[in-house]
């Protein structure tokens, strides 16, 4: 998408231009109210989990969420369930899951930001969260159901797109979940975000 509004951008000036970084804003006190609770919690490069989205079919299961969790800590990671307004039970399902080794947190806009400049991996799906990450070029495992990578995926960042064939790309909002996404595994993602994590201290 990104692509196309760079192309639509040409066609109306009559020239090319390269594709800018993206610029985000810098609050201060979001980055002070951040640094102080991650330094509360002993964190300092945290992996940032997301179970929400937009609409059920895009939701991974949450307690799967959990289950990476608990491999990425014994990695040494120290995971993060980042959730937004309406998501606090999600986020409640996932931190259960991970057996004490996550810490589900909240956060405004200005304060994800801040979050996302301090992360050394973020697993989500196709949410906002998502390519915020993908702006600040922190390394993404992207879970895909029935919106389309190509178009929708992470841009420009380090990145592994988890999809199993039997999701369709549909426009339609639908809450029931969607069964190609729910036929990614834990293990898969764990996988993925490994490889992540090698490829950058490489």
């Amino acid at each position: 998408m990104v692509e196309q509004y760079a192309d639509l951008a040409r066609a109306a000036i009559g020239r090319s231009l390269p594709i800018p970084e993206a610029i985000l804003p810098c609050d201060p006190i979001a980055e002070e109210t951040v640094e102080k609770r991650l330094r509360s919690l002993e964190i300092r490069e945290p992996a940032i989990l997301n179970p929400g989205a937009g609409w059920g079919a895009k939701q991974w299961p949450a307690e799967r969420y959990g289950e990476v969790a608990q491999a990425l800590a014994g990695q040494g990671l120290r995971p993060i369930i980042n959730f937004g307004p309406r998501e606090e039970a999600l986020a409640k399902v996932a931190e259960t899951a991970s057996a004490g080794t996550a810490h589900a947190l909240s956060f405004s806009v200005g304060e994800l930001i801040a979050l996302m400049r301090r992360a050394r991996l973020f697993i989500g799906g196709d949410t906002g969260p998502m390519h915020l990450a993908a702006a600040l070029r922190v390394p993404i495992v992207a879970l895909f159901g029935p919106t389309d990578p190509a178009r929708n995926g992470p841009y420009r960042t380090p990145s592994v797109v988890l999809r199993n064939p039997a999701s369709a790309t549909s426009l339609s909002h639908r809450m029931e979940p969607d069964q190609g996404l729910l036929a990614i595994t834990s293990e898969e993602v764990v996988a993925a975000a490994t490889q992540l994590l090698e490829r950058s201290r490489a």
